[in-house]
Order: structure tokens, then sequence, then C-alpha cells
């Protein structure tokens, strides 16, 4: 990042804004906050910083999407989109009182049919992309169809559609061909250079400077472009981008020559048939807006997968450094955790001993952290290793400081000074926990009642748990599978919603103990097309479930749900992809491209088998050896059943069937995938959902190049295969690339390890060798639709917003405990909502405008924005209705919420605001444009929400609704 701001970024807006001024008639867009921020933070002076607020009133400066990054669309989470536009547009409206009202999603890989909902909600006009399957957009091209009003989603439907328009072929950069001329035009500045800038001011790849003896033929080039493309669209109005990656950072050089060459063709319009002005984003719909056309519809169809050429499918990076997925999903599980926790304390605890604005900014280390890595080459996997080393730091130093921050809260609530209990760092499983008496303190994230296992890696067999009033608490200890020194200790917590408990754990003093799970280990066996009659099979129970395992060969033969008694045969399977490195051999993989050259191969000759049976768990350990004579093993799956003992609501915990992988370090040139192969007459049609916001259905397409690459598929939370009555789901906590690539089948990609000789990737250090060892979960679910309908979005949340652990030591007696930890919740009562509702949302921001926007406007122009502290008193809150419209008879129906009697755990509400997604917003002032289409043919302005009145809000399917929340005396 500092090495980008060096070499060109800084001088981009530090040029940008000093040209600007110096000609009104110029004008320039500018898209991710991270860097503005930056600049805006450490290099801008008072006089540029003045010139900035000059410019946006003036509407030649346009920050345009105005997140802290342009995210990627397939591979990232809503709640993390959500944060990271957020988090930018706070910047924006409380330093400048501007609101974005348009998208610039020019890059990312593909695009969803989430993102134009969001952006819908957060009062956008318009949306505009750019990479789509190149031979959809050939055809969308020459129809005149790149213009169209999406509805991206199926049940909010024209209430949230947006405007979007699909950039034609040249996309976003200047084309820079030049017919009198073998160097590129219309990139005066050249191209930047890392780390430094050159010395003498001299890039790679200047254009040829604008003089009377070229400015014809440069002209000529130009409009020659821009009637081309005015032909592939449906108004006279034609967008043509001036710039690309890394451009503007000499403004000067860049401006000078535009403004001849502009004023060239205006001058010679007769001759040319085009005149040319500068424009934002925003002057460009406003004139398509004003021509009044009506406009196709679009329903929820995505534009994912993308292909560029014909053996160039971008379906590769939905799994790229499995790692950093993963990394960058616990963090945002443990960022939604900390800001409910923190929101709550705030709340109870006015008169705290803990620094407020310490706090925040422990928090605001990990928002930033988790906002950045959005970005459309972060958590993709597509960036060079040292750049994935900042984002795994950031990450990393900001999930450190949310856990401190939550041990230190838990601290001051309970006074433990007092007690002798001293909190430590948090360990993690792998690191077990020191031989003395330990408190675990176990959080639950969800507004739902949990009953879950939670794991502690321990040193002795013999333990025992205890809660805070001193009761046994059901638990189970066994050896672990991963390190032979320890052992794991499943504990039961049963939590109500943003609430703790605490739970001492002992090695056994003669007491009543944790039950010991008990190891078989079977013999490795060879893996054979056995012959059905001869099947000896093992079989593993719980009360949801029987699972057999064919013993001839130790792999998994067939699930039995046993409430309706319906078995499905089910096999699951190690295979690679060998892909080509070498482009000299025809199409390679790399970070973004997987370019399989024939049928994935079995990594297996034989498998290992190891039953550890248990009261409450029993874990099934398969060990795949690449032959018989192999001493290590290659893959490993750790499959989980759960049995709840009587008393406890174990709906969700014995419904999922939990699988642990492990995979890596792969061989070069690898891809590996599990496959699942069922008896399911899926005609191959598989479902995957949409950044973890809707289902969308995948059907199997043909392709006459690429067919198995080009039916991959981002799985971000959630992807289902089913026939007539049954359905089998995965449930997943990263993303991944998946695929059905036969009836009855799913394939997940989990990892991979590349290397080509692309020159752009090694210039880029884009080779992908990554040896690591990765440890995905997945959660299967099998059963009918019904039941998995009514299971699946409570489990997909439960999955990703696992408790939080942390650990301390307890020295002395037993302390006594705060009385209102014996209601098993953090601050007297718990907040729970129905199960078709999710909290997405509880966090105190800290900005510090009014949200009345005239008189925040005002204090801006006044100069009198307060500097200082942040404001504690605001609370933002985000509620999801999780299904669609339809979908079930009972869960789809509007909810209606008292946002008042939900929060009394919390203190006594008194004003509540709905605003817009990011807050930007009073939803009663927000009119986004309406655009004429043969359903609506009359345009005006849309706004159609069911204010809030006394508190109590009616919650639609899919709805996302976002509210400022105040409570009394604070």
């Amino acid at each position: 990042l500092q090495e980008s701001m060096h070499a060109y970024a800084a001088n981009v807006y530090t040029t940008v804004v000093e040209e600007l001024m110096k000609g009104t008639q110029r004008k320039f867009i500018a898209v991710e906050q991270e860097f503005f921020r930056l600049w805006w933070d450490a290099v801008a002076t008072d006089k540029h910083k003045q010139h900035v607020r000059q410019l946006l009133q003036e509407g030649r400066l346009e920050f345009v999407i105005g997140g802290q990054v342009m995210h990627d669309e397939a591979v990232t989470l809503i709640d993390d989109q959500i944060l990271q536009l957020t988090e930018g547009h706070g910047f924006l409206y409380e330093t400048f009182g501007i609101r974005p009202q348009f998208s610039w999603h020019v890059d990312p890989f593909g695009a969803s049919a989430t993102t134009p909902t969001l952006f819908a909600l957060a009062g956008f006009n318009a949306h505009l992309i750019s990479r789509i399957d190149y031979d959809l957009k050939a055809d969308m091209q020459k129809s005149k169809k790149l213009q169209f009003v999406w509805r991206g989603s199926p049940s909010l439907s024209e209430r949230q559609e947006i405007f979007t328009h699909v950039m034609d072929h040249y996309s976003y950069c200047t084309p820079s061909q030049l017919p009198f001329s073998n160097r590129s035009g219309f990139y005066w500045n050249g191209f930047a250079t890392f780390p430094d800038p050159p010395k003498d001011g001299v890039y790679p790849n200047m254009s040829v400077p604008v003089t009377d003896r070229n400015i014809h033929l440069y002209a000529q080039a130009m409009v020659a472009n821009i009637k081309e493309r005015a032909a592939w669209f449906r108004t006279s109005d034609v967008l043509w981008p001036w710039g690309c990656d890394k451009q503007f950072f000499n403004a000067s050089v860049q401006y000078l020559n535009m403004d001849q060459l502009l004023d060239y063709i205006n001058n010679h319009s007769d001759e040319f048939g085009v005149t040319v002005q500068y424009a934002t984003v925003g002057d460009y719909f406003q004139a398509v807006y004003r021509r009044n056309l009506t406009w196709e519809i679009r329903d929820s169809q995505d534009f994912l997968p993308y292909s560029t050429e014909p053996f160039q499918a971008w379906t590769g990076f939905y799994t790229s450094r499995s790692m950093l997925k993963g990394i960058a999903r616990r963090a945002s599980s443990l960022l939604h955790a900390g800001e409910s926790f923190f929101t709550q304390y705030v709340q109870k605890h006015p008169e705290s001993s803990v620094c407020k604005c310490e706090a925040l900014k422990q928090l605001q280390s990990l928002r930033w952290a988790v906002s950045e890595v959005q970005h459309h080459d972060g958590i993709t996997g597509t960036e060079s290793p040292k750049v994935k080393d900042m984002y795994m730091n950031n990450l990393v130093y900001g999930m450190s400081n949310v856990k401190k921050l939550m041990a230190s809260l838990i601290l001051d609530m309970n006074n433990a000074k007092k007690n002798g209990e001293v909190y430590s760092s948090v360990y993690n499983k792998d690191s077990g926990i020191p031989d003395v008496d330990q408190y675990v303190v176990v959080y639950n994230p969800l507004a739902w009642n949990i009953t879950t296992f939670i794991t502690v890696s321990v040193s002795h067999l013999a333990m025992s748990v205890y809660d805070e009033l001193g009761y046994s608490v059901p638990a189970q200890v066994q050896s672990s599978a991963e390190s032979p020194s320890t052992y794991d200790l499943y504990i039961l917590v049963t939590i109500s919603g943003l609430s703790y408990r605490k739970y001492s754990v002992k090695p056994l003093h003669g007491e009543q103990s944790a039950s010991v799970g008990r190891l078989v280990k079977y013999k490795q066996k060879r893996i054979t097309r056995a012959e059905q009659q001869s099947r000896q099979l093992l079989p593993v129970v719980n009360n949801c479930y029987q699972i057999l395992f064919d013993q001839k060969t130790n792999l998994m033969h067939s699930i039995t749900e046993r409430e309706t008694n319906q078995t499905v045969l089910l096999t699951q399977e190690f295979l690679e992809y060998h892909v080509n490195g070498d482009v000299n051999k025809g199409p390679i993989s790399d970070n973004y491209l997987f370019a399989p050259n024939a049928s994935a191969v079995r990594v297996s000759k034989t498998v290992g088998l190891e039953v550890v049976s248990g009261n409450l768990v029993t874990e099934i350990r398969q060990y795949f050896y690449s032959n018989a004579s192999a001493q290590d093993y290659a893959y490993a799956v750790y499959t989980r059943m759960y049995t709840v003992p009587a008393g406890y609501s174990g709906r969700l915990l014995c419904r999922r069937i939990e699988q642990e992988y492990r995979v890596g370090p792969l061989e070069l040139n690898r891809e590996a995938v599990l496959r699942t192969s069922t008896d399911l007459n899926t005609r191959q049609l598989l479902y995957s959902d949409s950044n973890g916001y809707q289902i969308q259905k995948r059907p199997f397409k043909t392709y006459m190049n690429n067919t198995v690459a080009r039916n991959y598929y981002p799985v971000v939370q959630t992807a289902y295969i089913e026939d007539d009555t049954t359905r089998l789901m995965l449930l997943t906590e990263r993303a991944h690339g998946v695929s059905s690539q036969g009836n009855g089948e799913v394939e997940v990609m989990l990892h991979r390890r590349l290397w080509n000789n692309l020159q752009w990737d090694l210039n880029n250090n884009l080779t992908l060798n990554d040896s690591s060892v990765v440890h995905p979960v997945i959660w299967l679910l099998l059963g009918t639709k019904a039941v998995t309908n009514v299971l699946y979005r409570e489990s997909a949340l439960a999955l990703e917003h696992r408790p939080v652990v942390l650990f301390g030591a307890l020295s002395g007696d037993k302390p006594k405990l705060p009385s209102q930890l014996q209601q098993n919740s953090v601050h007297g009562s718990s907040v729970t909502l129905p199960p078709n509702l999710h909290l997405q949302s509880l966090s105190i921001p800290g900005w510090r405008y009014s949200s009345n926007h005239s008189k925040h406007i005002h204090s801006i122009h006044m100069g009198e924005q307060k500097e200082g502290d942040a404001d504690f008193s605001r609370v933002l809150l985000r509620i999801r209705h999780l299904y669609e419209a339809g979908e079930d008879p009972v869960l789809s129906q509007p909810v209606i919420v008292n946002l008042k009697s939900l929060l009394r755990g919390l203190g006594s509400v008194v004003a509540v605001e709905e605003r817009s997604l990011t807050g930007t917003w009073d939803i009663n002032t927000l009119k986004r444009w309406q655009w004429k289409t043969a359903q609506y043919p009359i345009k005006g302005f849309s706004n159609i929400t069911e204010t809030s009145e006394n508190y109590t809000v009616t919650v639609h399917p899919k709805e996302i609704r976002t509210f400022f929340v105040y409570f009394q005396g604070q």
C-alpha cells in the first residue's frame, strides 16, 4: 500500500487536484477511499483540502462507489461488502457531506446479482459493470442491449431495481492503438514504475504528445472509436473512459494534451459529426436519464462465471489462496462479534474503566483490514505474495486487537481483579491450555439461542467442566487427530442471543468427568470398485442420521436420514486436475484462470480409517494415501456427528454432518477437489449462493471449449443439489469453486498450487506457488426440501458466526460471580430475533455527523465539524430477512419487530431513525431515479419503504433494514 502511494497513488490526487483548479472544464472521478483517505490524512496540504471541497461542490470531482475499495463480486460475503461500503461512505459523508450515487464496478471478474441490490439500497441511481462473458457481451453489443434495468433480487424486485450499464468490449481503459504511430496513444504520462518514480520524470510508454502536425490524426482516431461505440448504444451519448489502472499520476501532461484534443474536435464538429466534453459518470447517466427512453428489465440472473476467450475461464480465483479466504472470513466473523459485544458494553457501563476511544480504535483497525481485503485483487487471491502478506498481517493485527478488547471488557465487567482472576491472551485451539484451572468464556454473536459444541485443546484425558453455578456440563475428551500429544475437549454450550457464559475447565480431581471418546483403528484398504453384494458396512449413528462406511474401501457408502428413513448412496473422494503451466503448450491455469487439460484424476490408492466414538461426538477419520507403501497421507477428512443429551435443544446440531479437510501441500500444477457422488437424479443442476444473500440456479452448460472450467461457480456460503424429494446441502466457511460435472455429483475445489511462465504473470509475481496446508470446514445437511429449507439459513449463519472462545487462567478459590451471570447473559436480558431474521449489524460507528442533513451540511460550510472524540451515542442496527417471498409457508412471512423491546436488554430506546444501507440518507428523504420500463412507463423518483412508527417495523422477505438507535442517558 505504502509502495503504491509512493510510486503513483499520492501523485494522482495531488496532481489531479492541482490541474482541475487550472481549468473549469476539467473533471475527474475517484473511486476507492482507501487510497484517497491515506492521501487526505498524510499527504494533502490545507490548500489541497480546500480545493477538494470546492471541486466537489462544483461537481468537477466526483466520488463514485465511495467504498473503501472496489470489492470483488464473486467470493465476498454480503456482510463484508456492506462493511467496506459503509466504511467509505461514512468518511465521505462526515468529511464532505457527499453521498455517492453511481457505481463504477469496472474490474471485478464477473458480476453478481447481489451487487445491484446493495447499490440500490445504498441510494445509487445507476450501476456500471464491465467484465462479463466475451461471447455474451458481443451479442448484447450487436443488439444494443448493454443497458437495462436490473432487478437483482426476486423478492425485492422493482422496489430495489437499478439502471445498469455494461461497458462495451473496449472496457474501462482508453484504446491505445494509433493508426499513425507505433507508440501507444492517449497515455501521455506513460506507465507508473515501482518501487520509485523515475528521477528524470521520463516514464515508460509515454504517448506521442499532441502537436499541430498530428492533432488532426489524433482527433480522427478518437472520433472513429467514439462512432464505432455509438453504434452499440441506444442514445447518442457515448461514455469514453479516459485513463486506466495506475494512470493520471502526472495529471498536468494528461490534461494539457486532452484539452488541445477536445478543443480541436469541438472546433471541427461539423466535419467530425461529434462534440466532446469532460464528464463524470454522474454527468453521463444524467444525460441518458434525460432521454426518457423505455428500458428492458433483467431479472435476478447474474454474470458469473466470466470468460475472456474460449480457453480463459476466470474460475480459478474462486479458490486461489484458500488460507487468505479463510482468515478473511474468520476476521469478518470476529469483527461482527466484537462490534455487538462492545455496543452492549458501552450501553450498560457508561462509567467504565475501559477507554472507549481506544476500544473503538481497536475495532476500527479490524474494520479497515476486513474492508480492504474485499478488494477485487484481495480476497480473490489474485495478488502477489507480498501484497497477500500485507492483507494477512493487517487481518491478524486487527483480530488480535479485537480479542484483546473483548478480554478487557470481560475483565472489567466481572471486576476480575478482586477475584484474583487473570485473563491472558487468547489461545488458539491448537496451542493447548496450560496445566492450570481454566476459565473458558464463550460469546454467542447471533441473536438466537444456540446449542453447540466448542472445542478446546487440553493436555489431560481426565477433565471436568462446570458452569457458573458449579453444575457439571456435558463434555467429551479424546485424542486429537492433528497433534498426538494433546487432546480435544468438546464442551456442550447453550447460550442465549448476544450473551456470554463462563465455564471452568479443570484437570480431574476424582469428581464427575467428561466422557472419553474411544478410538478404533481399521486396516488400510485399497480403493477398488468392489462388487455390490460383498459389502461389509460399518454404521455410525446419531439421532438424525446413519452413515455407512464400506469396509472394503474405507469410503463413505450412504447416509440415511432417520426421520423419513430415506437413504442416499453417497461416496466422497479427492481428485486433482492436472493443469498446464507452459504457455507454449496450451492454455494455462493461474491465480485467475482455471484451465484443466483433462478430467480430474483420483489421488489415492488406499484409505486408512479410524473411528472415535463417544457419548456426545463421533469422529470418523479417513486418511488418503497415494499408494499402499506411502508413509504419509496426502489428504484427510474428519467427519463429526453430534449426539445431543436429553434436556438440550439440538435441532441444528444433530442435523449437521461436520467435515474438516486437511489438504496440502500439493504438488505443482495441481488443483484439488472433493467430489461427492450420490444416486440423486439431479439432472446436473447445481444451486449456489450469491454472496451469502440469495440462491442462484446453475444449470450445466456445454460449450465448444473449456466446458469443465466454465461450469465452475463461486460458493460463498451455500451450495446444493437435489432431486424431486431430497436435497444435499453444503455449507462453507470460506469461498470455493463449486461444480456439478455429472448427474448426482457436486465437487468443491479446496486448494490450488500453480506455476506458469506467462510473462505478465511473472512480471507481477502471480504464479500461485502456494505450498500451504489448508483446513476448510464444510457442513453437510441432508433431507427433504421442506426440512432443509427450514434449517439451512440458520445453519449457514451458525457456521459463519461460531461462538467466540476466550481463555483465562484461574488462581485461588472459585471466585464469587456477579449475579447477572447466573442468568447466562452478559447484560441482564439477551437479544433474540425469530429464526427468519438475522441481526446483521449492531455497532457503534463513531461518526460525528448530525443525522439531519441540512444541519450537517451547514456545519461543514461553516467549518464547524467537531474534531476529536467519536460519538458513542449512536448505535447502528441492521436487520435482514433471510427468506425469499414464497420460499417457505411460515418463514417467508413478513415479521413485525418492536425495536424497543428487542433491545431492552441494552437499555431504554428513546429514538430510532431509519436510514439507507450505509447510513448516509434518512430513508424518508431518499428519492432514487426511477427509469422507465414497459412495466412502469411513467418516470419519476422511487421511494418505497414502510416507515417505522412507535418503534415497530415490518420486515419483508429479503429486506435489509438499517437504523440509527439512541438510548436513554447516552
